[in-house]
């Protein structure tokens, strides 16, 4: 009976956890993280605000686990090597028939003074901290920015920035204390978020215009103080900063045997399997994939999309047949503001920004629809 290890518990791992369970129900699963939850990561983002709880959003993955029959192991990977065998922190060697990875990316911390700063993206822990800060000032200036990662300049991720500066703002507004506040967007590109299409550019910087939303562009980031953005083009005084840097692959890659990309990425082609290892697939934000357009998004729909054409082409290198499928190239999100947002799609064909004030409630529906398989069947 063929092995399948899978590394992660985000989305792209669960993803294939089902996939493969719908496909082979006979296959052995084993699935290695750290702890047997899911941080549903797109909330995190109402946090801040109070329209979510942090621990809303942890998914207890016991139930789960057991009812898709997959052993989970506690643990933490040390290194692949390059014939695609695990190496764990507890001492322990996984070998397998065919070996996802899925174990996510991590964000750069090398510019000085980075430490005054939250990145949302860090965990519930991180925002929660910001609504305690959020809380705690009764006025002054919050700076928002993103960056991208020199090597690797697509390895960025802004949507979760831009979604926390109008939600803020909103949030702000209700409580009627907006004008007690400057809010300052930054990024050392001049036209950020690019990879969204030049229509969601356009729209993005002239909604901030709208709600009167200062703009620091085109200026590198040399670091931060605790109440400072120190830029090429200047300094932006914060009393919070919200601060998503570039992102680099899973703290393992550098100790594995498998080709990395020049940002520290695990290298897959479209197949999603690392080049020169049949049956060693990546998928979600640790892997780069030289062949896909620089707007390809690090997000939890295109982890979904590449596990699912992981398992695919898994299952065929256990049937001894060549890798058949690509993944689909698309992006889709919606940049939410609490009172509405924008839904933006974008394949290699296609690039369309549709707003609406009915996107906030899309997206909370999109939420209790995808939580709904992974939840204890006890908890509803």
């Amino acid at each position: 009976m063929a092995q399948f290890t899978i590394i992660g518990s985000g989305f792209g791992a669960l993803t294939a956890v089902r996939e493969l369970r719908r496909r082979s129900p006979e296959l052995e699963i084993r699935l290695v993280a750290p702890k047997p939850e899911f941080i549903y990561y797109p909330s995190l983002i109402w946090v801040p605000t109070g329209l979510r709880q942090g621990e809303e959003l942890r998914i207890d993955l016991r139930d789960f686990f057991e009812r898709q029959r997959v052993d989970f192991v506690a643990d933490t990977v040390q290194s692949i090597d390059a014939q695609g065998r695990v190496q764990l922190e507890s001492g322990t060697q996984l070998e397998q028939d065919a070996l996802i990875i899925a174990a996510g990316g991590r964000g750069l911390r090398k510019l000085p003074g980075i430490e005054h700063s939250l990145a949302i993206c860090d965990g519930i822990e991180t925002a929660q901290e910001i609504r305690k800060r959020l809380q705690g000032i009764a006025g002054g200036s919050i700076a928002f920015g993103f960056a991208g990662n020199p090597q690797e300049p697509s390895a960025v991720r802004g949507g979760p920035i831009f979604e926390l500066l109008f939600g803020i703002d909103t949030y702000l507004r209700r409580q009627g204390i907006r004008n007690k506040f400057t809010l300052t967007f930054f990024n050392p590109m001049r036209e950020p978020g690019n990879r969204l299409g030049a229509a969601a550019v356009a729209g993005l910087l002239a909604e901030m215009e709208k709600r009167q939303i200062h703009t620091h562009l085109g200026h590198k980031i040399m670091g931060f103080d605790a109440q400072q953005v120190h830029t090429e083009g200047g300094d932006i005084d914060a009393d919070l900063i919200l601060f998503m840097p570039g992102m680099t692959g899973p703290s393992f890659a550098a100790n594995s045997g498998l080709p990395l990309s020049p940002g520290g990425f695990l290298q897959a082609d479209n197949h999603c399997q690392v080049p020169g290892l049949p049956g060693v697939y990546v998928v979600g934000d640790a892997a780069s994939y030289g062949d896909s357009p620089d707007w390809l998004p690090k997000q939890g729909h295109s982890a979904d999309l590449q596990a699912k054409t992981a398992v695919h082409n898994a299952l065929c290198h256990l049937q001894g047949k060549a890798a058949d499928q690509t993944f689909r190239q698309e992006l889709i999100c919606i940049v939410d503001s609490l009172d509405g947002g924008n839904l933006v799609y974008r394949t290699p064909n296609t690039a369309r920004v549709v707003p609406g004030s009915w996107w906030h409630l899309a997206k909370r529906a999109f939420e209790w629809r995808y939580l709904a398989p992974y939840r204890p069947r006890s908890a509803g």
